[in-house]
Protein backbone atom coordinates (compact mmCIF):
# COMPACT_ATOMS: atom_id res chain seq x y z
CA UNK A 1 0.00 0.00 0.00
CA UNK A 2 1.39 3.41 -0.95
CA UNK A 3 2.11 5.86 1.83
CA UNK A 4 0.06 9.08 1.90
CA UNK A 5 1.90 12.20 0.76
CA UNK A 6 3.33 14.17 3.68
CA UNK A 7 1.37 17.22 4.70
CA UNK A 8 2.80 20.43 3.24
CA UNK A 9 4.99 22.33 5.64
CA UNK A 10 3.49 25.58 6.96
CA UNK A 11 4.83 28.69 5.26
CA UNK A 12 3.82 31.32 7.81
CA UNK A 13 3.68 31.66 11.57
CA UNK A 14 -0.12 31.75 11.43
CA UNK A 15 -0.27 28.52 9.41
CA UNK A 16 2.17 26.85 11.78
CA UNK A 17 0.32 28.04 14.88
CA UNK A 18 -3.01 26.82 13.50
CA UNK A 19 -1.50 23.44 12.59
CA UNK A 20 0.00 23.09 16.07
CA UNK A 21 -3.25 24.07 17.76
CA UNK A 22 -5.24 21.69 15.55
CA UNK A 23 -2.93 18.75 16.14
CA UNK A 24 -1.93 18.53 12.46
CA UNK A 25 1.73 18.90 13.30
CA UNK A 26 4.03 19.05 16.30
CA UNK A 27 6.92 21.26 17.33
CA UNK A 28 9.23 18.28 16.93
CA UNK A 29 8.00 17.69 13.37
CA UNK A 30 8.53 21.34 12.48
CA UNK A 31 12.02 21.36 13.98
CA UNK A 32 12.97 18.08 12.31
CA UNK A 33 11.80 19.32 8.91
CA UNK A 34 13.81 22.54 9.25
CA UNK A 35 16.90 20.71 10.50
CA UNK A 36 16.67 18.27 7.60
CA UNK A 37 16.75 21.18 5.17
CA UNK A 38 19.74 22.67 6.95
CA UNK A 39 21.58 19.34 6.82
CA UNK A 40 20.75 18.61 3.16
CA UNK A 41 24.15 18.55 1.37
CA UNK A 42 22.47 19.76 -1.81
CA UNK A 43 21.09 22.83 -0.05
CA UNK A 44 22.48 26.05 1.40
CA UNK A 45 22.39 25.10 5.09
CA UNK A 46 26.16 24.69 5.30
CA UNK A 47 26.63 28.29 4.19
CA UNK A 48 23.49 29.82 5.70
CA UNK A 49 24.32 28.65 9.24
CA UNK A 50 27.57 29.01 11.16
CA UNK A 51 26.26 26.89 14.04
CA UNK A 52 23.34 24.44 14.13
CA UNK A 53 21.92 23.77 17.60
CA UNK A 54 20.02 20.61 16.68
CA UNK A 55 20.12 18.88 20.05
CA UNK A 56 18.98 21.97 21.94
CA UNK A 57 16.30 22.74 19.33
CA UNK A 58 14.79 19.27 19.49
CA UNK A 59 14.81 19.35 23.30
CA UNK A 60 13.02 22.70 23.25
CA UNK A 61 10.53 21.38 20.69
CA UNK A 62 9.74 18.35 22.85
CA UNK A 63 9.16 20.66 25.80
CA UNK A 64 6.77 22.83 23.78
CA UNK A 65 4.82 19.76 22.65
CA UNK A 66 4.52 18.57 26.26
CA UNK A 67 3.37 21.99 27.43
CA UNK A 68 0.81 22.23 24.64
CA UNK A 69 -0.52 18.75 25.47
CA UNK A 70 -0.95 19.89 29.07
CA UNK A 71 -2.71 23.09 28.01
CA UNK A 72 0.25 25.17 29.21
CA UNK A 73 1.87 26.38 25.98
CA UNK A 74 3.44 29.79 26.70
CA UNK A 75 1.88 31.33 23.59
CA UNK A 76 0.09 30.52 20.38
CA UNK A 77 3.51 30.56 18.68
CA UNK A 78 5.17 28.02 20.95
CA UNK A 79 7.10 25.37 19.05
CA UNK A 80 7.72 27.35 15.85
CA UNK A 81 11.36 27.13 14.64
CA UNK A 82 13.42 30.26 13.98
CA UNK A 83 17.09 31.21 13.69
CA UNK A 84 19.23 34.01 15.11
CA UNK A 85 22.00 36.00 13.44
CA UNK A 86 25.51 35.36 14.66
CA UNK A 87 25.76 38.70 16.48
CA UNK A 88 23.14 37.99 19.17
CA UNK A 89 24.29 36.69 22.52
CA UNK A 90 23.07 33.29 23.63
CA UNK A 91 24.11 32.21 27.09
CA UNK A 92 26.94 29.69 26.86
CA UNK A 93 27.63 30.38 23.16
CA UNK A 94 30.44 32.58 21.76
CA UNK A 95 29.25 35.59 19.73
CA UNK A 96 31.55 35.80 16.70
CA UNK A 97 29.57 38.02 14.31
CA UNK A 98 30.67 36.08 11.25
CA UNK A 99 34.38 36.64 12.01
CA UNK A 100 37.36 34.43 12.79
CA UNK A 101 38.90 37.40 14.59
CA UNK A 102 36.62 36.40 17.49
CA UNK A 103 37.30 32.65 17.22
CA UNK A 104 38.53 32.60 20.83
CA UNK A 105 35.72 34.75 22.21
CA UNK A 106 34.38 33.46 25.53
CA UNK A 107 30.81 32.18 25.69
CA UNK A 108 28.19 34.83 26.39
CA UNK A 109 27.12 34.99 30.03
CA UNK A 110 23.52 35.96 29.22
CA UNK A 111 21.09 35.76 26.33
CA UNK A 112 20.21 38.98 24.50
CA UNK A 113 16.78 40.25 25.64
CA UNK A 114 15.35 40.08 22.11
CA UNK A 115 16.25 36.39 21.84
CA UNK A 116 15.08 35.68 25.37
CA UNK A 117 11.71 37.30 24.65
CA UNK A 118 11.12 35.00 21.67
CA UNK A 119 12.22 31.96 23.66
CA UNK A 120 9.84 32.98 26.45
CA UNK A 121 7.02 32.87 23.89
CA UNK A 122 8.10 29.34 23.01
CA UNK A 123 9.92 29.84 19.71
CA UNK A 124 12.52 27.14 19.05
CA UNK A 125 15.97 28.41 18.04
CA UNK A 126 17.58 26.20 15.39
CA UNK A 127 20.99 27.86 15.36
CA UNK A 128 23.03 30.86 14.33
CA UNK A 129 22.94 32.23 10.80
CA UNK A 130 25.85 33.43 8.70
CA UNK A 131 26.38 37.13 8.08
CA UNK A 132 28.75 39.64 6.59
CA UNK A 133 31.71 39.90 8.97
CA UNK A 134 30.77 42.36 11.72
CA UNK A 135 27.68 43.32 9.65
CA UNK A 136 29.71 45.75 7.54
CA UNK A 137 28.37 45.68 3.93
CA UNK A 138 25.12 44.99 2.15
CA UNK A 139 26.39 42.28 -0.21
CA UNK A 140 26.24 39.16 1.95
CA UNK A 141 29.79 38.01 1.18
CA UNK A 142 31.72 36.16 3.90
CA UNK A 143 35.18 34.77 3.01
CA UNK A 144 35.48 32.90 6.31
CA UNK A 145 32.30 30.81 6.35
CA UNK A 146 31.22 30.99 2.71
CA UNK A 147 28.60 33.10 0.99
CA UNK A 148 25.08 31.63 0.99
CA UNK A 149 23.44 31.91 -2.41
CA UNK A 150 20.18 33.68 -3.17
CA UNK A 151 17.38 31.28 -4.14
CA UNK A 152 17.35 32.98 -7.54
CA UNK A 153 19.58 31.25 -10.11
CA UNK A 154 21.49 28.97 -7.77
CA UNK A 155 23.45 27.51 -10.69
CA UNK A 156 25.11 30.88 -11.33
CA UNK A 157 25.47 31.79 -7.66
CA UNK A 158 23.81 35.09 -6.79
CA UNK A 159 24.40 37.43 -3.86
CA UNK A 160 21.97 36.95 -0.97
CA UNK A 161 22.29 40.52 0.29
CA UNK A 162 23.64 41.47 3.68
CA UNK A 163 24.49 41.72 6.25
CA UNK A 164 21.80 39.23 7.43
CA UNK A 165 22.64 36.93 4.53
CA UNK A 166 22.08 33.59 6.22
CA UNK A 167 18.81 34.83 7.71
CA UNK A 168 17.38 35.68 4.29
CA UNK A 169 18.43 32.38 2.74
CA UNK A 170 17.24 30.37 5.76
CA UNK A 171 13.72 31.80 5.54
CA UNK A 172 13.57 31.46 1.76
CA UNK A 173 14.65 27.80 1.93
CA UNK A 174 12.34 26.77 4.77
CA UNK A 175 15.14 26.46 7.34
CA UNK A 176 12.83 27.89 9.96
CA UNK A 177 9.78 30.13 9.66
CA UNK A 178 11.47 33.30 10.84
CA UNK A 179 14.91 34.74 11.43
CA UNK A 180 16.23 37.38 13.77
CA UNK A 181 18.46 39.94 12.05
CA UNK A 182 19.86 43.42 12.46
CA UNK A 183 19.54 46.45 10.20
CA UNK A 184 21.98 49.39 10.34
CA UNK A 185 21.73 50.46 6.70
CA UNK A 186 19.45 47.81 5.24
CA UNK A 187 20.69 44.50 6.64
CA UNK A 188 17.22 42.98 7.08
CA UNK A 189 15.59 44.53 4.01
CA UNK A 190 18.38 43.94 1.46
CA UNK A 191 18.52 40.15 2.03
CA UNK A 192 14.73 40.10 2.00
CA UNK A 193 14.69 41.82 -1.40
CA UNK A 194 17.36 39.58 -2.94
CA UNK A 195 15.94 36.36 -1.47
CA UNK A 196 12.24 37.02 -2.14
CA UNK A 197 11.08 37.21 1.49
CA UNK A 198 9.93 39.95 3.89
CA UNK A 199 12.32 41.95 6.07
CA UNK A 200 11.40 44.52 8.70
CA UNK A 201 13.43 47.38 10.20
CA UNK A 202 11.65 48.89 13.20
CA UNK A 203 12.00 52.34 14.65
CA UNK A 204 15.42 51.79 16.23
CA UNK A 205 14.58 52.53 19.85
CA UNK A 206 11.68 50.09 20.02
CA UNK A 207 13.88 46.97 20.35
CA UNK A 208 16.75 46.80 22.87
CA UNK A 209 20.35 46.48 21.62
CA UNK A 210 21.61 44.87 24.82
CA UNK A 211 23.50 41.65 24.06
CA UNK A 212 23.91 42.50 20.38
CA UNK A 213 27.40 43.06 18.95
CA UNK A 214 27.22 46.65 17.66
CA UNK A 215 28.03 48.17 14.31
CA UNK A 216 26.70 51.72 14.73
CA UNK A 217 24.62 52.26 17.88
CA UNK A 218 23.10 55.43 16.41
CA UNK A 219 21.62 53.43 13.53
CA UNK A 220 21.45 49.78 14.64
CA UNK A 221 17.93 48.32 14.57
CA UNK A 222 16.85 44.77 15.39
CA UNK A 223 14.28 43.23 13.09
CA UNK A 224 12.87 39.97 11.75
CA UNK A 225 12.83 38.28 8.36
CA UNK A 226 9.96 35.94 7.50
CA UNK A 227 7.61 34.93 4.70
CA UNK A 228 4.83 37.45 5.37
CA UNK A 229 4.33 40.91 6.81
CA UNK A 230 2.07 39.38 9.47
CA UNK A 231 4.91 37.08 10.55
CA UNK A 232 7.21 40.07 10.89
CA UNK A 233 4.53 41.91 12.89
CA UNK A 234 4.26 39.04 15.38
CA UNK A 235 8.01 38.69 15.82
CA UNK A 236 8.56 42.43 16.12
CA UNK A 237 5.78 42.86 18.68
CA UNK A 238 7.26 40.19 20.91
CA UNK A 239 10.84 41.46 20.47
CA UNK A 240 9.65 44.95 21.42
CA UNK A 241 8.51 43.58 24.77
CA UNK A 242 4.80 42.79 24.43
CA UNK A 243 3.59 39.73 26.32
CA UNK A 244 1.32 38.64 23.47
CA UNK A 245 1.17 39.28 19.73
CA UNK A 246 -1.72 39.17 17.27
CA UNK A 247 -1.18 39.58 13.51
CA UNK A 248 -2.70 42.73 11.99
CA UNK A 249 -6.18 42.21 10.59
CA UNK A 250 -6.07 42.00 6.81
CA UNK A 251 -7.80 45.01 5.27
CA UNK A 252 -8.16 46.61 1.88
CA UNK A 253 -5.67 49.11 0.49
CA UNK A 254 -8.61 51.17 -0.78
CA UNK A 255 -8.27 54.67 0.61
CA UNK A 256 -4.67 54.31 1.73
CA UNK A 257 -2.33 57.09 0.61
CA UNK A 258 1.15 56.33 -0.66
CA UNK A 259 3.84 58.86 -1.50
CA UNK A 260 6.53 58.24 -4.12
CA UNK A 261 9.47 60.69 -3.83
CA UNK A 262 10.03 62.05 -7.32
CA UNK A 263 13.36 63.23 -8.77
CA UNK A 264 15.29 61.58 -5.92
CA UNK A 265 18.34 59.32 -5.88
CA UNK A 266 16.06 56.46 -4.78
CA UNK A 267 15.21 55.94 -8.46
CA UNK A 268 18.59 56.49 -10.08
CA UNK A 269 20.24 53.59 -11.90
CA UNK A 270 17.40 51.12 -11.42
CA UNK A 271 17.83 47.85 -13.24
CA UNK A 272 15.01 47.64 -15.84
CA UNK A 273 13.47 44.60 -14.14
CA UNK A 274 13.31 46.52 -10.84
CA UNK A 275 11.80 49.63 -12.43
CA UNK A 276 9.21 47.54 -14.27
CA UNK A 277 8.19 45.58 -11.17
CA UNK A 278 7.88 48.78 -9.13
CA UNK A 279 5.70 50.59 -11.67
CA UNK A 280 3.55 47.48 -12.12
CA UNK A 281 3.10 47.35 -8.34
CA UNK A 282 2.01 50.99 -8.20
CA UNK A 283 -0.55 50.28 -10.91
CA UNK A 284 -1.92 47.31 -8.98
CA UNK A 285 -2.26 49.31 -5.79
CA UNK A 286 -4.00 52.14 -7.63
CA UNK A 287 -6.38 49.66 -9.28
CA UNK A 288 -7.21 48.32 -5.82
CA UNK A 289 -8.23 51.79 -4.66
CA UNK A 290 -5.04 53.21 -3.14
CA UNK A 291 -4.05 56.82 -3.78
CA UNK A 292 -0.56 57.15 -5.28
CA UNK A 293 1.03 60.60 -5.23
CA UNK A 294 4.43 61.64 -6.55
CA UNK A 295 5.85 64.28 -4.24
CA UNK A 296 9.03 66.24 -3.67
CA UNK A 297 11.24 65.19 -0.75
CA UNK A 298 14.32 67.42 -0.95
CA UNK A 299 15.58 66.17 2.42
CA UNK A 300 16.72 62.98 0.70
CA UNK A 301 19.32 64.95 -1.27
CA UNK A 302 20.65 66.38 1.98
CA UNK A 303 21.53 62.97 3.43
CA UNK A 304 24.60 62.30 1.24
CA UNK A 305 25.84 65.83 1.93
CA UNK A 306 25.46 65.30 5.68
CA UNK A 307 27.40 62.03 5.43
CA UNK A 308 30.16 63.47 3.23
CA UNK A 309 32.68 63.77 6.06
CA UNK A 310 32.32 60.12 7.09
CA UNK A 311 28.81 59.55 8.37
CA UNK A 312 28.04 57.67 11.57
CA UNK A 313 28.82 54.03 10.80
CA UNK A 314 32.60 54.20 10.27
CA UNK A 315 33.51 56.21 13.42
CA UNK A 316 31.13 54.27 15.64
CA UNK A 317 32.37 50.94 14.28
CA UNK A 318 35.98 52.05 14.70
CA UNK A 319 35.34 52.93 18.33
CA UNK A 320 34.30 49.33 19.08
CA UNK A 321 36.89 47.62 16.85
CA UNK A 322 40.07 49.61 17.44
CA UNK A 323 41.37 47.39 20.25
CA UNK A 324 40.45 44.15 18.50
CA UNK A 325 42.06 45.34 15.27
CA UNK A 326 45.34 45.85 17.13
CA UNK A 327 45.45 42.21 18.23
CA UNK A 328 43.55 40.38 15.49
CA UNK A 329 43.42 42.75 12.52
CA UNK A 330 45.10 40.23 10.22
CA UNK A 331 42.15 37.87 10.70
CA UNK A 332 39.58 40.38 9.38
CA UNK A 333 38.22 40.32 5.84
CA UNK A 334 40.48 42.98 4.23
CA UNK A 335 37.47 44.67 2.64
CA UNK A 336 35.71 44.97 5.98
CA UNK A 337 38.66 46.21 8.02
CA UNK A 338 39.46 48.84 5.38
CA UNK A 339 35.97 50.29 5.78
CA UNK A 340 36.13 50.26 9.57
CA UNK A 341 39.52 51.98 9.58
CA UNK A 342 38.06 54.95 7.74
CA UNK A 343 36.47 55.92 11.04
CA UNK A 344 39.89 56.71 12.49
CA UNK A 345 40.23 59.85 10.38
CA UNK A 346 36.93 61.47 11.28
CA UNK A 347 37.24 64.40 13.66
CA UNK A 348 35.07 65.00 16.69
CA UNK A 349 33.77 68.18 15.05
CA UNK A 350 32.74 66.21 11.94
CA UNK A 351 30.93 63.66 14.10
CA UNK A 352 29.05 66.32 16.05
CA UNK A 353 28.12 68.06 12.80
CA UNK A 354 26.64 64.95 11.21
CA UNK A 355 24.58 64.16 14.33
CA UNK A 356 23.19 67.70 14.33
CA UNK A 357 22.49 67.58 10.60
CA UNK A 358 20.73 64.28 11.02
CA UNK A 359 18.41 65.75 13.65
CA UNK A 360 17.66 68.72 11.42
CA UNK A 361 16.91 66.57 8.36
CA UNK A 362 14.69 64.21 10.37
CA UNK A 363 12.66 67.17 11.65
CA UNK A 364 12.32 68.65 8.15
CA UNK A 365 11.25 65.37 6.57
CA UNK A 366 8.58 64.52 9.12
CA UNK A 367 5.86 66.97 7.94
CA UNK A 368 6.74 66.22 4.31
CA UNK A 369 5.71 62.57 4.63
CA UNK A 370 2.96 62.99 7.25
CA UNK A 371 0.07 62.88 4.72
CA UNK A 372 0.98 59.35 3.61
CA UNK A 373 0.40 55.91 5.09
CA UNK A 374 3.80 54.96 3.68
CA UNK A 375 6.52 56.22 1.38
CA UNK A 376 7.18 53.76 -1.46
CA UNK A 377 10.32 53.00 -3.45
CA UNK A 378 12.27 49.95 -4.61
CA UNK A 379 14.14 48.32 -1.74
CA UNK A 380 17.29 47.98 -3.82
CA UNK A 381 18.17 49.09 -7.35
CA UNK A 382 19.22 45.63 -8.57
CA UNK A 383 18.05 42.05 -8.87
CA UNK A 384 20.56 39.64 -7.27
CA UNK A 385 24.01 40.20 -8.84
CA UNK A 386 26.32 37.24 -9.43
CA UNK A 387 28.70 36.56 -6.55
CA UNK A 388 31.55 36.47 -9.06
CA UNK A 389 30.90 40.12 -9.98
CA UNK A 390 32.09 41.42 -6.61
CA UNK A 391 35.47 39.69 -6.77
CA UNK A 392 36.58 42.91 -8.47
CA UNK A 393 37.13 45.64 -5.87
CA UNK A 394 35.57 48.39 -7.98
CA UNK A 395 32.43 46.32 -8.58
CA UNK A 396 32.34 45.34 -4.91
CA UNK A 397 32.20 49.01 -3.95
CA UNK A 398 29.77 50.01 -6.71
CA UNK A 399 27.27 47.21 -6.09
CA UNK A 400 27.50 47.62 -2.32
CA UNK A 401 26.56 51.30 -2.59
CA UNK A 402 23.65 50.51 -4.93
CA UNK A 403 22.30 47.86 -2.58
CA UNK A 404 22.55 50.09 0.50
CA UNK A 405 21.49 53.40 -1.02
CA UNK A 406 17.70 53.30 -0.64
CA UNK A 407 17.48 51.38 2.61
CA UNK A 408 20.16 53.44 4.41
CA UNK A 409 18.25 56.66 3.75
CA UNK A 410 15.46 55.50 6.06
CA UNK A 411 17.89 54.37 8.76
CA UNK A 412 19.29 57.90 8.67
CA UNK A 413 15.74 59.27 8.98
CA UNK A 414 15.06 56.87 11.89
CA UNK A 415 11.92 55.47 10.26
CA UNK A 416 10.35 52.05 10.39
CA UNK A 417 10.61 50.33 7.02
CA UNK A 418 9.69 46.99 5.43
CA UNK A 419 10.55 45.15 2.21
CA UNK A 420 7.90 43.03 0.48
CA UNK A 421 8.45 40.85 -2.60
CA UNK A 422 6.76 42.44 -5.63
CA UNK A 423 8.08 40.52 -8.63
CA UNK A 424 5.85 38.45 -10.90
CA UNK A 425 5.89 34.67 -10.68
CA UNK A 426 9.06 33.30 -12.22
CA UNK A 427 10.90 36.63 -12.26
CA UNK A 428 14.03 37.58 -10.34
CA UNK A 429 13.25 38.83 -6.82
CA UNK A 430 12.45 42.53 -6.43
CA UNK A 431 11.63 44.27 -3.17
CA UNK A 432 9.00 46.96 -2.60
CA UNK A 433 9.97 49.13 0.36
CA UNK A 434 7.34 50.83 2.48
CA UNK A 435 8.60 53.34 5.04
CA UNK A 436 6.44 54.79 7.79
CA UNK A 437 6.75 57.47 10.44
CA UNK A 438 9.09 57.39 13.42
CA UNK A 439 7.34 55.20 16.02
CA UNK A 440 4.66 54.35 13.47
CA UNK A 441 5.50 50.65 13.55
CA UNK A 442 2.04 49.22 14.22
CA UNK A 443 0.49 51.36 11.50
CA UNK A 444 3.17 50.47 8.96
CA UNK A 445 2.91 46.74 9.65
CA UNK A 446 -0.88 46.91 9.20
CA UNK A 447 -0.40 48.83 5.95
CA UNK A 448 2.18 46.32 4.73
CA UNK A 449 -0.22 43.45 5.44
CA UNK A 450 -2.86 45.20 3.32
CA UNK A 451 -0.40 45.84 0.47
CA UNK A 452 0.79 42.23 0.58
CA UNK A 453 -2.79 40.97 0.30
CA UNK A 454 -3.51 43.30 -2.61
CA UNK A 455 -0.43 42.13 -4.51
CA UNK A 456 -1.29 38.49 -3.98
CA UNK A 457 -4.83 39.07 -5.21
CA UNK A 458 -3.77 40.96 -8.32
Amino acid sequence: MSQPAPAPQPRSLVEAADALAGGRTTAVALAEAALARIADPAGEGGRAFVAVQAEQALAAARSMDALRAAGRAPSRWAGIPISVKDLFDQEGVPTRAGSVALKDAPPATATAPVVARLEKAGFVVLGRTNMVEFAYTGLGVNPHFGTPRSPWDRATGRLPGGSSSGAGVAVADGMGLGALGSDTGGSCRIPAALCGVVGYKPTARRVPLEGVLPLSPSLDSIGPLANTAACCAVLHTLMAGAETATPPAVRSVAGLRFGVPEASFLFEGLEPAVAAAFERTLARLAAAGAFIERFAMPELAEIPRANATGGLVAPEAYTWHRTLMETAGSAYDPRVIARIQRGASMTAADYVTVTRERARIIAAAEPRTAPYDAVLCPTVALTPPAIAEVEDEAEYARINLLLLRNTAAFNFLDRCSISLPCQAEGEAPVGLMLSGAHDGDAALLATATAVEAALRAA
